[in-house]
């Protein structure tokens, strides 16, 4: 465990070795903790937490945009602090896994996609829309959750329409026939599959 009690401290930690989570006050001493959080984004895929007195509704947003798995207001309680915590780590566990779909090869360090050995450009929510499929294998997906993930992830209104729009787009990339899919399968009357 790594503890740094200054922005300057904190980013000179970064840079020293891979750090698995990073626990993270709004207000330091020498600057605050957004900027920490955007070099940490920067250098991957390291969760962050706000552990913060400073909750006002600007500052979780911030923290959250800036790429913050989470945001937890003081006084907090301990055993929540912990399962957030364990959930982070989680995340981040499936994020490192390399994935394979098929002939569809996802490397979520560099948050690429190639299908054949030729990268396949995808949108920021047709990927992520990609690894909601991946990480939730063999489960029927239905379009309510979908849209939950969606919202979750990327912080902004994604709506049933919009859904159809990207189902349809990232098949059109990833699929050899996107009339007849192999990969996202419709599960008609349920949602979505992806074996």
């Amino acid at each position: 465990m790594l503890t740094a009690t200054g922005q300057q401290a904190a980013l000179h930690c970064l840079q020293q070795e891979p750090i698995d989570l990073i626990l993270l006050d709004v207000t330091l001493p020498d600057g605050n903790g957004f900027a920490v959080c955007t070099a940490a984004k920067r250098l991957g895929h390291t969760p962050v937490i706000f552990l913060s007195a400073s909750a006002d509704e600007v500052s979780v947003v911030t923290g959250l945009d800036l790429g913050g798995d989470d945001y937890i207001a003081k006084p907090f309680r301990p055993m929540e602090l912990i399962s957030r915590l364990k959930s982070a780590l989680r995340k981040n566990e499936k994020l490192q896994i390399p994935a394979c779909m098929g002939d569809l090869q996802i490397d979520t360090i560099r948050g690429t996609v190639t299908k054949q050995n030729k990268e396949v450009y995808l949108s920021a929510l047709e990927y992520r829309l990609l690894l909601i499929f991946f990480n939730h294998k063999g489960s029927v997906l239905s379009r309510n959750r979908l849209l939950e993930n969606l919202w979750d992830i990327a912080g902004e209104f994604v709506n049933d329409n919009t859904l159809t729009v990207y189902i349809k787009r990232l098949r059109e990339k990833i699929e050899e026939d996107p009339s007849n899919p192999t990969i996202i399968k419709t599960v008609r009357g349920l949602g979505y599959r992806y074996d």
